[in-house]
Formats: structure tokens, sequence, C-alpha cells
């Protein structure tokens, strides 16, 4: 009876061994997926579909250039709120260079309206600009195949208002392009404004 006791305690003991191995290895897998990339998604006819949880991504700065400022007339009146996807970032890191399939998303913000002739306003902390609502989003995805006729990056618009489209159409180079390749620091990227990816 004792043998057969220890016999079965064992076979109870290995299987305990053996399903633990296999839970921590699906924790291991199920973690490979999460840190996997994100990659763009397009529809049937070509249009981009708006990235999907974008304000988990790395946040890499926000520009500011308000209507007061120029003239009434600024070509983005409002906050450029930056982000990358996360896993084309850590390549980046890693490579110094935007891989294929680079997500950058730029929400639009509008600003809290004006109290001063600057288009700034008083709070709590200070004379300044402040956050207001959202207005819309761009968005460029690298492709080197897919936009070679922009040099490599797909410029896309989901509208420069609330709420954002579910997908867009590629603008043309004489829209986005133009200017990123003429004046953006680095392979179409402002990355002068962004100390996190100016490398």
């Amino acid at each position: 009876m004792r043998i057969k006791t220890q016999a079965t305690v064992a076979v109870i003991a290995s299987t305990a061994v053996a399903t633990t191995v296999l839970f921590l290895g699906s924790l291991g897998n199920t973690s490979a997926q999460v840190k996997g990339r994100y990659l763009p998604e397009y529809t049937e006819t070509g249009d981009l579909i708006l990235p999907k949880n974008f304000h988990e991504w790395v946040y890499v700065g926000s520009p500011l250039t308000p209507n007061a400022l120029n003239n009434g007339k600024a070509g983005f009146p409002e906050f450029h709120n930056v982000y990358i996807e996360p896993g084309s970032y850590e390549i980046y890191k890693k490579t110094n260079v935007f891989p294929e399939g680079t997500i950058f998303f730029k929400e639009l913000q509008l600003t809290l309206p004006a109290e001063n002739p600057d288009g700034s306003r008083m709070e709590p902390s200070g004379r300044g600009y402040f956050p207001g609502p959202f207005n819309g989003a761009d968005v460029t995805v690298k492709d080197t195949k897919r936009y070679a006729d922009t040099g490599g990056w797909g410029y896309y618009n989901f509208n420069h208002h609330e709420p954002k489209a579910p997908t867009a159409k590629l603008r043309p180079k004489a829209e986005c392009g133009y200017c990123h390749q003429a004046s953006a620091k680095k392979d179409e990227v402002w990355t002068q404004f962004y100390p996190l990816l100016d490398k």
C-alpha cells in the first residue's frame, strides 16, 4: 500500500511540475505577443485604418504654432502631440534607423481661448498656451516600396476636427511630403523638435 501511495504522489508531483512549466511557457508567449509591433492596417481599397491605442504609444513631443503668432493663419494652429509606435521606437533606439512599418501619430489639440493679443491666457501656473479640445489627427507611415514617390513615407489626414475619421486616403506629395523632404532633419522626420529621437 505504501509503495502505491508513493507512486501516486510521484505522478501527481510530476503532473504539477509539467503543468507549471506549460503555464509559464504560455505567459512567455503572451508576453512576446504583447511586445510585438503594431503595423499599419489598410482597407481593401488601400486606405489607412486609424491606428489603435495610440495614446499608449511612446510620446515624443508637442510643437505649438498658435494662430495669434502667425497673423491668424497658422498652418497647424494647435498643439501637435506626436507619438511613435513602441515596437518601432525600440528598434530605432538600437539602430538609429526608423524601420519599415514605423508609424507616427500626430494628434492635434487646440489651445484654450485667448485672453491676450498674442493668443496666450492666464492660468494658476502663469501666462502661456494651454491644451484645449482634441482636433483630429495626422498619421505618417514608413514603407519605402509603397510610398516610393514620397521618399518612403506615406502621409494621411484623419480630419482636422473631431471625431477622427476611421480611415484616410494617402495625401499628395505637394500637401505633406514636400515639406518633410525639404525641412525635416532625419529621414523626413522632424527629429530636431524631438530630443527623444534626435540622435
